[in-house]
């Protein structure tokens, strides 16, 4: 099933469509929500941040859209996303320390700058990766998943995980390299 007809089927209230989806992402992105609340929230918030993510694709299917990335990426920033919510709800913290937001002040306007650039290049950069070496990146070092659960995560051998995160690092420094 392509990401088009998925969220066809979505639109039409289809309910083996939204079954298929789960099921197939369910296993990816609880990970996801489990590496934001692992520090304060139970199993349980965990469970409810999958199902709020399933949800509100139901209710909401046209907030996905195909020509910005993969059901699959959006899928994942979602979860993110409300994990973090639940988070935020849990610990009761909802604004960003002071010393973060002093630490921009102390490190001037261009270099600022300078960094929202170099945000920029890498985004760029890990984008126009491959959607293995993409997939495996993002879980390693966002998602902070060991290689081992990687490559179980992906029906893939360790050693060829290994090496896509060594090509994938490769590349993301040929291409912001400062010349």
């Amino acid at each position: 099933m392509t990401d088009i007809t998925a969220i066809a089927g979505v639109k039409e209230k289809d309910e083996r469509t939204i079954n298929e989806i789960m099921v197939k992402y369910s296993k990816l992105l609880w990970p996801i929500a489990a590496a934001v609340l692992k520090n304060v929230g139970s199993e349980q918030d965990v469970e409810e941040c999958v199902a709020d993510v399933f949800i509100d694709l139901w209710e909401n299917p046209d907030k996905y859209d195909p020509e910005r990335g993969t059901l699959k990426s959006w899928l994942c920033m979602v979860a993110r996303c409300k994990a973090i919510d639940r988070y935020r709800a849990l610990s009761k913290h909802s604004t960003v320390p002071l010393e973060g937001a002093m630490m921009v002040g102390r490190m001037g306007m261009q270099d600022a700058l300078l960094q929202e650039e170099t945000k920029r290049e890498l985004a760029a950069a890990v984008n126009a990766l491959a959607d293995v070496e993409k997939d495996i990146l993002i879980r390693r070092y966002y998602y902070e998943q060991k290689p081992r659960e990687i490559a179980k995560a992906l029906d893939l051998p360790l050693k060829q995980v290994e090496n896509h995160l060594f090509r994938s690092k490769q590349k993301l420094r040929k291409a912001i390299s400062v010349c």
